[in-house]
């Protein structure tokens, strides 16, 4: 399967899960407390980061491609950052970059009281 890529900036990442999940009728797949979030449906993997200073901007495209082979990544004549990759390399990468995730939902909120 092969499933069309986009990554952007979020400026609050409870927040964005809350809309995207409405937005895309489903809850991410993968969450890690805070710094990241990523649904994949039939046709779409879809990642946000908390980025506060680029929110509302795209980080990148590409493919999420059973076939893939590693983790590649160009730049096309526009700037714009392709990736390339499948779907256990992404894992590893979530993984390397941001920890752990949760699978298959979101955490509690955290909490935003001060003492």
């Amino acid at each position: 399967m092969k499933r069309f890529h986009i990554a952007m900036a979020v400026r609050d990442l409870a927040e964005s899960i809350d809309d995207y999940s409405q937005r895309l009728d489903a809850q991410p797949s993968a969450v890690v407390a805070g710094k990241y979030a990523m649904w994949r449906t039939d046709l779409l993997n879809f990642s946000i980061n908390q980025m506060p200073e680029r929110a509302g901007q795209l980080r990148h495209i590409g493919f999420e491609d059973d076939l893939a082979e590693g983790f590649s990544s160009t730049t096309d004549v526009n700037g714009l950052v392709w990736e390339s990759f499948c779907a256990k390399e992404q894992d590893l990468k979530i993984a390397e970059i941001y920890g752990v995730p949760v699978r298959s939902g979101r955490p509690p909120r955290e909490s935003t009281s001060h003492s």
